[in-house]
């Protein structure tokens, strides 16, 4: 279980209200709690809070207000913001909220607070877990949760290539996994000339991880993460404004950390391969510049169109890598596009297969655990933007139609051989707090790829 929960009998009982309750859960009240909570002004709004007295002083029992059932939008983790309302504590839950299991786990992502560099005040409550949920389980999700923020918080100075490998080693052997890192020039020597090109201007050596864990005989999953600990932009530099969070840019390597620990402790059934392509996109004298032309490792060739669409050509070696094992479900996740985010906003990521079956596991997976996904077209007609006069392909289309959709078709064409292929353009970032989802470094898709696989695997 997570340190916020605990099994104490003693525990200050939560009631959860609505606004169209709130009349009936008053009247159940001591007069003297009835005739606080109406000097307070509380009445069952969504998120609304009071503590109740005892006669003794004490707190009698917690009031807080959530979503009737059928408003237009709930927000299932909305209790994620009572551990930074509570007073220290140990607390249960009266009654039941929307949904009893998000709920409590809403609790314990919502008192995650990054604390590397400052002291932070952590709050110090704590939850019984309702009856009838896996606390076990819950915890696993937010175990994986904290990971990938505390990896995408870290500043770039603190979480470059090599610290992010380290990470990944350290989590490999936790779990009894084999761990292997090319680095530098012997990614060249090696055939992964797209990941070199990309980190080659930092003086903190590209590198590409990978992690081997579980049963030989059992499907093959890879995970494929993309690892820019800083993107500058390269040469096509990024305005200042444009740098501010691209210690972010690593995004998708945290969330495929943060989904390989929950598969590797849930002891799912699965041969897990874990790849992450680590490098810093810097600029200097030998940096890689527009119209530069390299040979992928599948082969085809790449007119570099933009230095700034460096995320798509690491992911294409790796994914070459991965597909060469015809695994049997192959994911990448990525902070790579803009478009996505114009799109869809910070919250809601778009994914893309041609898997009718897994679309439709995908998208009800992300619904049932609150980690929200959509389904966007891996649309042919768009394909041909993609060719370049001189070279294959492009990585950036002139235009800038479509730009997360050409991204994915990019990453395709360094896809033929495994049975199915799930791409998602993450954001791995909360611009600003909400309940459960303080702001800075997110955990996006990785509870709902989870759900998948253990209902696949398991």
């Amino acid at each position: 279980m997570p340190p916020v929960f605990e099994t104490s009998a003693a525990a200050t009982p939560i009631t959860f209200v609505t606004k169209s309750d709130w009349d009936a859960v008053r009247e159940t009240l001591p007069p003297a709690q009835r005739q606080f909570a109406v000097a307070n002004g509380f009445a069952g709004k969504p998120g609304g809070y009071l503590a109740l007295p005892a006669p003794d002083g004490a707190i009698a029992q917690i009031l807080f207000g959530l979503e009737d059932d059928g408003a237009r939008s709930r927000d299932l983790f909305r209790p994620g913001a009572l551990p930074g309302l509570l007073p220290p504590g140990t607390y249960r839950f009266a009654n039941a909220p929307h949904d009893a299991r998000l709920a409590a786990l809403a609790f314990a992502l919502g008192s995650y607070r990054f604390a590397r560099y400052r002291k932070a005040d952590r709050p110090d409550v704590r939850l019984v877990p309702p009856d009838g949920v896996n606390a076990a389980e819950i915890g696993r999700m937010a175990d994986a949760a904290m990971l990938a923020r505390d990896l995408i918080n870290t500043p770039a100075n603190d979480m470059g290539p090599e610290e992010l490998a380290a990470a990944a080693q350290g989590l490999a052997a936790e779990f009894g996994a084999s761990f292997t890192c090319i680095v530098g020039e012997d990614l060249k020597a090696q055939n992964f000339p797209l990941i070199h090109a990309v980190g080659m201007a930092s003086d903190r050596a590209p590198r590409l991880i990978d992690i081997v864990w579980g049963d030989p005989g059992h499907p093959k999953v890879t995970l494929v993460g993309k690892g820019v600990c800083f993107d500058t932009g390269g040469l096509d530099l990024k305005p200042s404004s444009g740098m501010l969070i691209m210690k972010k840019d690593m995004g998708g390597a945290a969330n495929v950390l943060a989904l390989a620990r929950m598969v590797m402790d849930a002891k799912l059934k699965v041969r897990l391969r874990v790849l992450i392509p680590a490098v810093e996109n810097a600029v200097s004298g030998n940096a890689f510049r527009p119209l530069d032309i390299f040979t992928s490792r599948k082969g085809i060739t790449v007119e570099i169109g933009n230095t700034d669409a460096e995320g798509r050509l690491v992911l294409a070696d790796a994914l070459a890598l991965a597909d060469e094992e015809k695994p049997d479900l192959l994911i990448d996740l990525g902070t790579l596009t803009g478009a996505a985010r114009v799109a869809l906003g910070p919250d809601l990521p778009p994914f893309y297969t041609n898997d009718e079956t897994l679309a439709a596991d995908v998208a009800r997976c992300a619904a049932r655990e609150n980690d929200p996904l959509w389904r966007m077209p891996l649309w042919p007609a768009y394909d041909a933007w993609l060719d370049s006069k001189t070279a294959t392909i492009t990585n950036a289309p002139s235009g800038g139609f479509a730009g997360s959709i050409t991204c994915a078709l990019f990453l395709q064409r360094f896809v033929e051989q495994a049975k199915s292929w799930l791409h998602v353009d993450i954001y791995g970032w909360t611009p600003s707090a909400k309940p459960a989802r303080p702001e800075g470094g997110e955990c996006q898709a990785a509870r709902a790829i989870y759900t998948l696989l253990s209902e696949r695997y398991a």
